[in-house]
């Protein structure tokens, strides 16, 4: 049966089809889940990374894409290699999970706006990205495909507060393949915040995918990923 529900106009509304359900990820420590609005992730947000893909490490205004919320897979789930590429990469990142947003938001307050962080992995069909880069086009075939953003609980504030220092890393199969810390952000968390509310209205439920560290690389069926973020916790998914 379909569901009716108010419109912007104040009106009921039902719908041809059954609409899709609210996509959420869990809350360490509260049975309440996290809904999940829209997904941000910042492109080159360490030096390190920058200079690995031939791009400019200084603080060049930050670039955007997005993932869709469907894109998300909770941790400890298998990640099925995507058909369409011949070498998809990994990418440890910080993620921030907004409780309110707005417009124009001040660095100075943009805190205020972050019900918590997790531990999230920007996976990429990196022959697909580098073409797209080469013809001028659009990253979404590279970047934003089904499944591409494994992510962690949340973990809220009032635990763990605003990490800006920190180890981040990342192993494949027990190896470290990624190490870097948090203060080499080459845009912090705040100021994220406030460039991306200049350009989009944030919104309750917003993720920030906040960018990599160097010596992202391929991975392959049958690989076993292991993320971490000092204070936030792990994220671990198996490549099937």
């Amino acid at each position: 049966m379909l569901r009716p529900r108010l419109d912007l106009g104040g009106g009921r509304m039902t719908y041809v089809f059954q609409p899709p359900q609210v996509i959420t990820l869990p809350v360490r420590g509260i049975k309440e889940r996290f809904p999940v609005h829209l997904v941000y992730c910042v492109g080159r947000n360490y030096a390190s990374h920058a200079l690995e893909m031939g791009d400019n490490p200084l603080r060049t205004p930050p670039f955007f894409f997005m993932k869709t919320p469907e894109s998300l897979i909770p941790d400890g789930s298998d990640f099925p290699y995507p058909g369409g590429s011949n070498d998809v990469h990994f990418e440890i990142e910080l993620v921030v999970g907004l409780k309110s947003g707005g417009r124009h938001i001040p660095a100075e307050s943009a805190l205020e706006h972050v019900y918590g962080y997790a531990v999230g992995l920007d996976m990429t069909r990196r022959d697909l990205q580098e073409q797209a880069k080469k013809m001028g086009r659009p990253w979404e075939a590279g970047k934003s495909f089904e499944l591409s953003a494994p992510c962690s609980e949340i973990v809220p504030i009032d635990e763990i507060g605003h990490p800006d220092r920190g180890a981040i890393w990342l192993e494949v199969n027990g190896q470290r393949r990624q190490q870097g810390d948090l203060r080499q952000l080459i845009w912090k968390v705040p100021e994220v915040i406030s460039y991306l509310s200049g350009l989009f209205r944030l919104a309750p439920g917003d993720l920030i995918f906040t960018g990599t560290p160097c010596c992202v690389g391929p991975t392959v069926r049958g690989d076993s990923l292991s993320g971490y973020v000092e204070k936030v916790g792990e994220l671990k998914i198996n490549v099937v």
